[in-house]
């Protein structure tokens, strides 16, 4: 299974973020969770899923104790990490949405969501290990990314920013195609002007009928 084939799927009905789950921990507890999330996505990208928890536990500075009271198994680190990853993007297009025109919005949002799954390339093989194990978690993040990138385009659409007639859906698998580059010393030029040209297709003609 692709990554494309794990983050795009349809969203289930009425599929929102979910709550984290580091609500209503003590503050000490509550950093010591974010800090071994924050470096088990760095390791887990670095190194896959067979990263060293201890490693884990050491640069994120806890004992691995401490690592174990937060997450009894490797699986579950791995699927919080992927949750809160894909929270985090999704948390993105309503930030963006604040701050800038819609179509700067969802400019904006596409390089972020190109540039997060380049850098998961080694989580990805990590997320396919799980994905026969919970497809139900699976299921609800891919939800919240399509979710995510449609309020986007509909923000946009809704202007007379970019075309009416472009599928959220599709826009999602353009991107994937730019993920897909072999990677090159220049990868990360490389995709901010193929998005810049997804975004000139999609303002062509804006505010103009278009067949549906």
């Amino acid at each position: 299974m692709s990554m494309e084939q794990i983050l795009v799927a349809k969203p289930p009905e009425n599929s929102e973020p979910t709550p984290s789950a580091a609500k209503g921990m003590r503050a000490d507890a509550r950093r010591n969770r974010e800090k071994l999330l924050e470096v088990a996505a760095a390791v887990f990208s670095e190194r896959g899923i067979e990263g060293s928890l201890e490693d884990i536990a050491r640069r994120a500075g806890v004992g691995i104790g401490t690592l174990y009271r937060h997450f009894p198994t490797r699986e579950h680190l791995v699927e919080v990490v992927y949750r809160r990853e894909v929270e985090s993007l999704c948390a993105a297009a309503g930030e963006l949405s604040l701050s800038h025109a819609p179509d700067v919005a969802l400019e904006e949002w596409m390089q972020r969501f190109v540039g997060y799954i380049a850098a998961k390339r080694g989580m990805a093989n990590s997320l396919r290990m799980l994905v026969n194990t919970n497809s139900e978690l699976f299921a609800e993040s891919s939800g919240m990314v399509s979710v995510a990138l449609r309020n986007l385009v509909e923000a946009a659409a809704h202007q007379n920013l970019i075309r009416r007639d472009i599928d959220s859906t599709d826009l999602l698998h353009a991107l994937f195609t730019i993920y897909s580059i072999p990677d090159a010393p220049d990868w990360h030029e490389r995709s901010r002007r193929l998005v810049k040209l997804l975004m000139d297709g999609l303002r062509w003609g804006a505010g103009a009928k278009h067949a549906p």
